[in-house]
């Protein structure tokens, strides 16, 4: 089999796996719309504070330092006579120590935690920090399920890692349904503060974190399955863990930036809870605007990692140059139409949370503030994948602290804005960073591996931005005529219409699209195609 065929077949298999945990994340989504409300709801602000801590905390300790430093180390020690068990060993143990004692740690600082991202608002801070209590364990079991799936991507064991996440949505599901029941659902956010009780708090938030811990405790079976067994190993001196350190020291100092970054935005957009589109509503928002990302960049890009990781540690610059015009191509021709379609549905994407005009077109215009720097997101995060397979941790801590400054300035000025567009004031800051962190990111980045096949790229992006025109234009038209911007249109008064309105311009859009790439002899839409077409000659 072809380098590219098992890159297909890789990105293929991640995709479907994130596919499914995905739409599974949009109806836990819904159903904690259905519980608690999005827009103008301090309940849901509370939840969204408390629950994103965890994930907050854990990527600051070890996150992103794992996924940058982890598969390259990997795939070192894998040429290792025993095939570097030893190594995966070491690490583990040495990476859980340092991430049980954080989750301790922050677990008894919740009330700390909670003031820092929720102190601008006090209304919801009692209950935000009741909800920490909970959700804050969640720390270690994300990093659990990180190391334990880090390893069995750069073993080339590429799906569990995407596909166990279903199982965590599934028992949150439970969770929410359970909660419905017992509590009653709230659609529209009416439950304040006070008419929370423990029991409440503890089903909720809870269930959320039975979730993680599944996710995480089940890959142990899947690295039975590839024969790797862990034993902890506390000798952590002579084994190139010093290097390692070095590369994560620089990776830590970015996620300590982007940390700082997301606490400016939380506590402005908190300014709008009660009264607008708040922090649950950037967090619906953000959940749709990740969905193409998840499904199409990081199946594509995790494909990837591992070979560029590989190739940079032959010296083969060429072929990493290589791998990543293939995936910035391969990424921009789908994303390209995903943030068409995104920008086109937003409304009654919005209205599948909470339906009605008046509130989904609050939520679809953040929708669409983050879906305007789709494309440039999804290939910024290509490049800094590249910069880590070829490890170097060092530069992206200097084109994100350039973002940092850039997005809290941004920010901290939409406090002017009217409390009803704080939010969508706060995501348009999110895109002008993230663009800007691309165009110094892909300059650097030129520096190191000499040219980057910059014009091949571009009239790739140019023939996928012309191809998109005419599908936008008519999913415009739809739109309007599925009544998605009236009130009582059939888009946005109930789920379903909303459901079927998306289906109908989705289905138009892309078929459309990918209709004028094919007149075009678009090569990264034919390359996707081939083996599809191929398969289906034989039958």
């Amino acid at each position: 089999m072809t380098d590219p065929d098992r890159i297909g077949r890789a990105s293929f298999f991640l995709a479907s796996g994130t596919i499914v945990s995905r739409l599974l994340g949009f109806l836990k989504a819904i159903v904690l719309a259905a519980a608690i409300g999005v827009v103008g709801s301090t309940s849901a602000d509370a939840f969204a504070v408390a629950n994103g801590l965890p994930n907050t905390v854990y990527v600051i300790v070890a996150g992103g330092v794992l996924s940058a430093v982890l598969v390259p180390q990997i795939v070192r020690a894998s040429t290792n006579p025993d095939g570097g068990s030893a190594y995966i060993n070491k690490l583990l143990t040495l990476a859980l120590v340092v991430i049980g004692a954080a989750t301790v740690l922050a677990t008894a600082l919740a009330p700390v935690l909670a003031w820092i991202y929720a102190g601008s608002n006090p209304e919801i801070l009692p209950l935000a920090i009741a909800f920490a209590w909970w959700c804050l364990p969640q720390i270690f079991f994300y990093g659990l399920y990180t190391l334990l799936g880090e390893v069995l991507n750069a073993r080339r064991s590429f799906g569990p890692f995407t596909w166990v996440p279903v199982l965590n949505n599934i028992v949150a599901l439970i969770g929410l349904v359970i909660f419905g029941v017992l509590f009653g659902f709230d659609p529209d956010g009416t439950r304040t503060v006070d008419d929370w009780d423990p029991l409440m708090i503890a089903v909720l938030a809870g269930s959320a974190t039975l979730g993680i811990v599944t996710q995480a405790v089940v890959l142990f079976w899947f690295w039975r399955r590839i024969g790797l067994r862990y034993r902890p190993d506390f000798g952590w001196r002579g084994v190139g863990l010093g290097a390692a350190g070095r590369m994560a020291g620089w990776t830590f100092g970015m996620l300590l930036l982007t940390t700082f970054a997301g606490i400016v935005q939380t506590q402005v957009v908190l300014l709008a809870s009660g009264a607008g589109a708040s922090l649950a509503a950037i967090d619906n928002a953000w959940l749709v605007f990740m969905l193409p990302h998840s499904v199409i960049t990081v199946s594509i890009a995790t494909a990837y990692f591992t070979r560029m990781s590989e190739h940079a540690h032959l010296g083969a610059l060429d072929r990493v140059r290589d791998d990543f015009s293939s995936a910035v191509r391969g990424v921009t021709v789908i994303l390209v139409l995903a943030a068409a379609v995104l920008m086109v549905v937003a409304y009654p994407f919005a209205a599948v949370f909470q339906p009605g005009l008046e509130r989904a077109s609050a939520l679809g215009n953040v929708i669409i503030a983050f879906a305007i720097g789709l494309v440039g997101f999804s290939m910024l995060f290509v490049v800094q994948r590249t910069f880590y397979a070829l490890g170097d941790t060092r530069t992206p801590f200097f084109f994100t602290l350039f973002q940092v400054i850039v997005f809290s300035a941004a920010a901290l000025a939409c406090i002017a804005l009217p409390v009803q567009w704080i939010a969508v004031g706060v995501a348009l800051a999110t895109t002008l960073a993230g663009t800007a962190q691309l165009v110094l990111a892909l300059v650097l980045l030129r520096r190191k591996l000499g040219l980057l096949e910059g014009r091949r790229i571009a009239l790739s992006l140019l023939r996928d931005l012309g191809a998109v025109l005419i599908p936008a234009a008519v999913g415009v038209a739809l739109l309007i005529a599925l009544g998605g911007t009236t009130a009582g249109g059939f888009a946005v008064t109930d789920r379903s219409g909303a459901i079927i309105s998306m289906a109908i311009i989705g289905i138009v859009m892309a078929t459309i699209y990918f209709g004028v790439l094919w007149l075009l002899r678009s090569p990264e839409l034919r390359g996707f195609a081939a083996p599809l077409l191929a398969r289906l000659s034989k039958r």
